[in-house]
């Protein structure tokens, strides 16, 4: 289902519409998850997506997908840098709930964007090596949908801690739906556990927030749930969810 033209100009949002999300976010504010992603599916599918990175919001947002509407196209953006366990996830959530998430890839393969460039360039160039290998393939993955999910939480990060339920956003040209912004994490981890909700193993291991192998460490104890994710940098987002970069 997802579109091929890499060249596509993103679609620009009209005052009546940014109004319109704004009056359907604030409805939602109090809503639950499962209200959330059914107002998704109602308005926007079968042209709704969404991209997952299987970290436990993903993991619950597919289990309650799989009672709304399990026919949703979903995503994960394979940098060729993901741990195994993150791969193995995938066929897991597909065992239990029989939603096969797809893979989004950029067009060169890790060996030939490490040739191209000259070695790695996740440990001198981190931002454009999460640009070549997240934003624009989601950007062109995204082509003929008009609204994607999220499982991004506003307690996650200052910068999340503003992220509307339903907004428009700007870098990819379509409505962003974020089911659990205003869940906790131990809402999130709490229905995981009372649903049995299959998860990355490396949880168990110190890892509470998990992106590709050479950028995410283990955190320390009272460290930040990110603190993790491309650590000794001022790097914080990979740049799927900042509203301030342009690209």
């Amino acid at each position: 289902m997802p579109g091929t033209d890499s060249e596509r100009s993103v679609p620009v949002a009209s005052e009546g519409q940014l109004e319109e999300l704004r009056r359907a976010g604030e409805a939602l504010e109090s809503a639950s998850p499962e209200e959330i992603i059914t107002w998704a599916v109602e308005n926007h599918y079968p042209r709704l997506t969404m991209a997952t990175a299987f970290g436990p919001e993903g993991c619950v947002i597919l289990s309650m997908l799989a009672k709304i509407e399990p026919r949703v196209y979903v995503f994960n953006l394979d940098t060729g840098y993901q741990f195994r366990e993150t791969l193995d996830l995938r066929d897991r959530i597909a065992q239990r709930y029989g939603i096969e998430v797809a893979y989004a890839r950029a067009e060169l393969t890790v060996e030939q964007y490490e040739a191209q460039h000259g070695g790695p360039l996740y440990n001198r160039e981190p931002d454009r090596c999460c640009f070549d290998r997240k934003v624009k393939v989601l950007r062109e993955h995204v082509v003929g949908f008009t609204g994607w999910m999220s499982g991004i939480r506003r307690d996650q990060s200052p910068h999340r801690a503003k992220a509307p339920i339903v907004g428009w956003d700007k870098k990819f040209g379509l409505v962003k739906i974020s089911p659990l912004a205003n869940w906790t994490k131990h809402e999130v981890w709490k229905r995981i556990a009372d649903e049995d909700i299959p998860y990355n193993p490396l949880h168990d291991q110190g890892y509470p927030s998990v992106g590709c192998w050479p950028c995410t460490r283990a955190v320390l104890f009272g460290e930040d749930e990110r603190a993790g994710r491309w650590s000794g940098t001022a790097k914080t987002e990979c740049g799927l969810h900042t509203v301030d970069q342009e690209e």
